[in-house]
């Protein structure tokens, strides 16, 4: 029988709890006519894991495999000659079900079912193997090793939409701030800026994190620990774009008062995710100056197939933080302790069935 990574159950309430993991076994893959068998060869794990441990995410539930980042191989398909031509090739996986195309978001009543750990979704990526209908498969750019591969699904449909759907401003010579630089997601978006021709600038509370973003592309950063950053930043622009067109934030907190100071009239912060807290205040000054906040959350099955074409075309390699492999519980709970620490620049990977290649930085 084929094993998989999920949550024990104890007890205990949302927030003081953390779940221990367990290995558990799964059944048989029996694929329908539409789907395939995908041996998954590396996943990659995301902040909503971390969450999920402790009880903060919607949905969190026990006996369903963690993970929604996935890369494998197709070992079995059903019937249809749709299904059969992904025999034997290499994939990722779409990390979600239930938007197809629409701009606005999910058009599937119930919204979008994220795979590994929740009740929306059977489906999770720390497992031997997952059934998946093939229309959410997309071919693996050659370029991209299993590690690469796997810490690219989720936070790159997330950047994609965040960047270039959501900030307005995905264009050659714009200025565009990422805070929080070291997370998958905020590096996705550098990567993606830079590729774009923007100027790319960041922020962190780790010096060394802020230089290596420099070696990846961006024009400069500042650290958000310093009184007074954001004037150093304002400061470090070219004078003939002494403004940012947008920013892009998954922290929350006081993004608005700051961030205000820092963009043209009526830019956009694009924001995909809220750390510091589930609330942050709308400021005036922001009123008058038409800045605009944008919600955004992962994204849809075109954009999914939008980003991963532009990384196969761009030959873009998503940054791998550390890898472990196998499914020992140790190692495991190591991964999780380098994300509850923010010691990571990058992602955080799980390797699985013959053990390939590490990627670091």
């Amino acid at each position: 029988m084929p094993s998989a990574i999920a949550l024990k159950q104890v007890p205990g309430k949302p927030g003081q709890v953390y779940y221990p993991l367990e290995k558990i076994t799964i059944p048989e893959p029996k694929p329908s006519e539409e789907e395939a068998v995908i041996t998954i060869t590396a996943a990659a794990l995301n902040h909503r894991d971390l969450f999920i441990r402790q009880h903060l995410y919607p949905g969190t539930t026990f006996g369903v495999p963690l993970l929604a980042d996935g890369i494998g191989l197709v070992s079995a398909t059903g019937s249809s000659p749709a299904a059969q031509k992904w025999k034997g090739k290499r994939v990722l996986l779409n990390p979600g079900t239930g938007w197809k195309d629409s701009l606005d978001g999910p058009e599937h009543p119930k919204g979008y079912a994220i795979m590994g750990g929740t009740k929306t979704n059977p489906v999770g990526t720390l497992a031997d193997v997952a059934t998946l209908d093939v229309g959410e498969l997309e071919a693996c750019p050659e370029h991209l090793s299993d590690e690469e591969a796997a810490a690219l699904p989720l936070t790159g449909l997330t950047a994609w939409r965040a960047f270039f759907v959501k900030s307005g401003n995905a264009l050659p010579g714009r200025n565009i701030f990422v805070t929080g630089i070291g997370g998958g997601v905020a590096l996705m978006v550098l990567l993606f800026g830079v590729a774009q021709g923007c100027n790319v600038y960041v922020s962190s509370g780790d010096q060394k994190k802020i230089d290596k973003a420099i070696k990846l592309g961006a024009k400069g950063g500042v650290n958000y620990k310093e009184e007074g950053w954001e004037k150093k930043l304002k400061a470090s622009l070219p004078k003939d774009r002494p403004f940012f067109d947008a920013i892009v934030d998954g922290a929350g907190g006081d993004i608005v008062a700051k961030g205000t100071k820092l963009l043209k009239a009526g830019g956009i912060i694009s924001i995909y995710g809220m750390t510091v807290s589930p609330k942050m205040p709308f400021l005036m000054t922001a009123v008058l100056s038409n800045v605009e906040v944008r919600g955004s959350t992962m994204g849809s099955r075109k954009e999914f197939a939008d980003m991963v074409q532009f990384v196969r075309e761009k030959k873009i390699k998503p940054i791998v933080s550390r890898t472990v492999h196998g499914m020992d519980i140790g190692q495991l709970d190591g991964l999780f302790e380098d994300m509850k620490n923010a010691s990571q620049f990058g992602k955080l990977v799980v390797t699985l069935g013959e053990k390939g290649k590490a990627s670091k930085l």
